[in-house]
């Protein structure tokens, strides 16, 4: 467990990891902590957006909508591999998860499968949403997958985290399917790669 990074912090490491970051408005100050907890962090939480088009995506991220008030996450990953970061704080992303799930991700141990939505991950987890209709067939661009690579080796990095401390929603909330067209497998292996 780890006390958020300040939003100084947070632009500052994903700079450092070599990315191509864009401040979108007062992103610093736009968040849902008046809606609950931010904090301690335990991880960073990877999604599709099922959008088309950087764009939307970036401003469907950070506004929400009628369901949803935004921000969706603290950073948008587009195509073309830049970071929009769209909010600093709590944000709509994670939902409820498995308590079983947190605790491995804690220990960083070996997922055990989410079979319920008892914890709120909104206060625990970094997000990033990353542009692609989750289709499985929209491609994920080589720059784009680097940089979902370096965001969660940046934040992994600044806490002194191993990769297990990277999940997919798919992994945290039970029905989800996010992100689709690679593994969270592969990925924890590139963010490994990287930290070495």
């Amino acid at each position: 467990m780890a006390p958020p990074m300040s939003a100084a912090s947070f632009l500052a490491a994903l700079k450092d990891e070599g990315l191509t970051v864009v401040e979108v408005g007062d992103w610093r100050h736009h968040n849902r902590n008046n809606k609950g907890a931010w904090g301690p962090v335990n991880g960073v939480m990877i999604h599709h957006t099922v959008t088309e088009g950087s764009a939307a995506t970036v401003r469907i991220c950070r506004d929400g909508h009628t369901d949803l008030p935004g921000p969706l996450c603290h950073g948008v990953i587009t195509k073309d591999g830049r970071v929009h970061l769209v909010g600093y704080g709590r944000a709509n992303h994670a939902g409820l998860g498995d308590d079983d799930v947190l605790r491995a991700v804690i220990a960083e141990k070996a997922l055990p499968h989410d079979n319920e939505a008892n914890t709120d991950g909104n206060s625990r987890f970094y997000g990033f949403e990353c542009e692609n209709l989750g289709d499985g067939e929209d491609p994920w661009p080589d720059a784009q997958l680097v940089a979902i690579e370096k965001a969660a080796a940046a934040l992994c990095r600044h806490h002194g985290w191993t990769e297990r401390s990277v999940i997919g929603h798919l992994e945290w909330q039970p029905g989800k399917v996010d992100p689709k067209g690679f593994t969270m497998a592969w990925l924890r292996g590139r963010v490994r790669d990287r930290l070495k």
